[in-house]
C-alpha cells in the first residue's frame, strides 16, 4: 500500500522538510514574555521588545523559505534566537546620532558635523536648554521683543555693519536677501561666480527660487567693470558678487572687486550684495594661510548686505548670517520668510557666545577649535602623531605597524579650495588585512574612527584628532579581528 506523503518525513539525506523547520520557531507571543521577563531588558520599552521579536521571527521565516537546504538548524537554538532578539533591541534603542572621531584631516567637514563648538558656546546652551530665557521678551519694558537682539549688537561690532540677522543657514539668508530685493527683476552676476557647493545647492537655483531673475556677465574666466554697467537697464534690481570659496579660477582671468561694484552701484542708484559663503571675521594671513576675504573688509568696501555661514570658518553654530546697512537690513527684516527661517533659542545661545570670542582674537583662535586646527603650529600637530604612534605600539600584536608619514590637510566646509595644511598622519598597517578593510571595521567601532585611505594606506591625519580622543583610537584599533590589546585585557580581567 502506498504511504501518503505529510511533508513530515525526514529527507533521505536526514535533513528536516522546510515544513518541519517552520514549525520548529517558537510563537510569537511566547517569546515576547521570554524578553519581557529577562531583566537585560527591564527597562526597555514594551513596543520595542515586540518589534524585535516579530523582526528575528520574519528573518527567520524568510530565510528558512528562502534556502532550507543552507539553513542551520542551531539558529532556531533558544540561546541563538536570543541573542539575535538581543542584537535587534540592542540596535532599537542605540542613538543615530553619534559622536565619533575624525582623523581625515579635514576641518570643516560637512559630512561630519562641520565646525566643532567652543566650550563658552557649549555651556551657554546648557544653562539655556534646561531654563526659561528671554528669548522673545524685553526686560527692560516688561513686553515682547525680538530674538535677534541677542546678537545683533555684537555681530555689528565686530562686523562694523549697521544692522545684523541671523537665519537657520546661509542658503536661507542669500533666498531671503534675493526675494526682498530683487523679486521680478533683474540680478547681474558674474558668470565664473555662479557657484554651486554640497547638496546642490545652486546661486542660479535660489535666484529663481526667490523671484530674481538671473542676468549672468562676463565669461567663465573673465568679467570687467563695464560689463556690468552695460546690463544694467531700467528692471535692474540687485548686484550680486558670490565668493567662490570652494574653487578657484587661475591663469588668464580676471573679476571685479567689491568695491568696484559698490562704486557702480551707488552711481546707478542700485543695491549691492556679496556671499561670502563660508564667511570669516579673521585674517588667515596673520596665521601664515592663504588669504580670505573677511566680513569686516566686506563691509568697509560698502556692500549694502553680506551673507556668510555661521559653522564653517567662523567655528558656530549652522546658520546664516546677514549684515549690511540699516536700511536695506530693515527691509530684509520685515520679509514674511524669517519666520521660516528663524532659528532656535539653542542656536542663538551657541552663536552669541561665538561671537562673543572674537572680541579678542587671540582668545578666539585658542577656544575655536576650528580656528585651533587650522592655526595650530607643526611642533604641537608633530607631539600629537608621537603621542598616538606611541599609544598604538602599545597594542600587543606583531601584525601591526604606524608609521608616521607627512601628509596635507584640507579646511573644508567649501572654503580655502587650494590650502594644503601640511600636517603628520600615522599609517596603520594590519597584515593580512586591506585599507578599506581597516576602514570599514574602524567605522563600525565604538566610537566610530573615520580617517582616509591614500595610495591603498589607510592613515590617521592628527590634526583634527583631539588628545583625549587618543585612547579610544588605541582600543579601536585593538579590537580589530586577530589582535589582543593588552589594556583591554587586563580590564576584562
Amino acid at each position: 500500500m502506498n504511504k501518503k506523503c505529510t511533508g513530515d518525513e525526514k529527507r533521505s539525506d536526514g535533513k528536516d522538510n522546510p515544513q518541519d523547520l517552520l514549525r520548529k520557531l517558537p510563537s510569537v507571543d511566547m517569546l515576547i514574555g521570554k524578553t519581557t521577563d529577562n531583566p537585560d531588558f527591564a527597562d526597555t520599552p514594551r513596543v520595542v521588545v515586540i518589534d524585535a521579536v516579530r523582526k528575528s521571527v520574519d528573518e527567520l521565516r524568510r530565510t528558512i523559505q528562502a534556502d532550507p537546504d543552507g539553513f542551520r538548524e542551531a539558529e532556531l537554538a533558544p540561546e541563538a534566537i536570543d541573542r539575535r532578539i538581543g542584537e535587534k533591541i540592542e540596535a532599537a534603542m542605540a542613538e543615530n546620532l553619534v559622536s565619533l572621531v575624525n582623523a581625515t584631516g579635514v576641518v570643516v567637514h560637512t559630512n561630519l558635523g562641520r565646525s566643532l563648538l567652543a566650550k563658552d558656546a557649549i555651556r551657554h546652551m546648557t544653562t539655556i536648554s534646561e531654563r526659561y530665557s528671554n528669548l522673545e521678551f524685553d526686560l527692560k519694558s516688561g513686553k515682547r521683543g525680538s530674538r535677534y537682539t541677542a546678537v545683533e549688537d555684537i555681530l555689528c561690532e565686530i562686523s562694523g555693519a549697521e544692522a545684523a540677522m541671523v537665519v537657520n543657514n546661509n542658503a536661507a539668508a542669500v533666498l531671503l536677501a534675493l526675494d526682498t530685493l530683487a523679486r521680478d527683476r533683474e540680478v547681474i552676476v558674474s558668470r565664473g561666480e555662479l557657484v554651486e557647493i554640497g547638496g546642490s545647492f545652486r546661486i542660479p537655483d535660489i535666484m529663481a527660487k526667490s523671484g530674481g531673475i538671473l542676468r549672468e556677465v562676463g565669461t567663465t574666466n573673465r568679467t570687467h567693470p563695464g560689463d556690468y554697467e552695460q546690463a544694467i537697464n531700467e528692471n535692474t534690481g540687485l548686484l550680486l558678487k558670490v565668493h567662490t570659496s570652494n574653487y578657484a579660477i587661475v591663469g588668464f582671468s580676471a573679476s571685479v572687486s567689491l568695491r568696484e561694484l559698490v562704486g557702480i552701484g551707488k552711481i546707478r542708484g542700485l543695491p549691492v550684495m556679496e556671499d561670502l559663503g563660508s564667511g570669516t571675521f579673521v585674517d588667515f594671513r596673520r596665521y601664515g594661510l592663504m588669504k580670505e576675504p573677511t566680513v569686516q573688509e566686506s563691509v568697509r568696501a560698502g556692500a549694502d548686505v553680506v551673507t556668510f555661514s555661521g559653522d564653517k570658518l567662523l567655528g558656530g553654530p549652522q546658520g546664516g548670517l546677514l549684515v549690511g546697512s540699516r536700511t536695506v537690513m530693515d527691509r530684509i527684516k520685515k520679509n514674511p520668510l524669517t519666520r521660516a527661517f528663524r532659528i532656535d533659542k539653542l542656536t542663538l545661545a551657541a552663536l552669541e557666545s561665538t561671537l562673543r570670542l572674537y572680541r579678542d582674537e587671540d582668545k578666539a583662535v585658542r577656544e575655536i577649535p576650528t580656528l585651533r586646527m587650522l592655526t595650530c603650529s607643526a611642533e604641537e600637530i608633530e607631539q600629537r602623531a608621537e603621542a598616538l604612534e606611541e599609544r598604538i605600539r602599545r597594542i600587543d600584536s606583531q601584525r601591526i605597524t604606524a608609521e608616521p608619514v607627512d601628509s596635507i590637510s584640507r579646511a573644508g566646509g567649501g572654503s580655502f579650495p587650494l590650502l594644503e595644511i601640511p600636517t603628520k598622519c600615522l599609517s596603520i598597517t594590519v597584515s593580512g588585512m586591506s585599507a578599506s578593510r581597516i576602514d570599514r571595521l574602524l567605522r563600525k567601532g565604538s566610537p566610530p574612527v573615520i580617517g582616509r585611505i591614500e595610495s591603498e594606506r589607510y592613515l590617521l591625519d592628527v590634526r583634527t584628532i583631539a588628545d583625549d580622543e587618543i585612547n579610544g583610537i588605541e582600543k579601536a584599533i585593538g579590537r580589530l579581528p586577530g589582535h589582543s590589546n593588552k589594556t583591554n585585557q587586563t580590564e576584562t580581567k
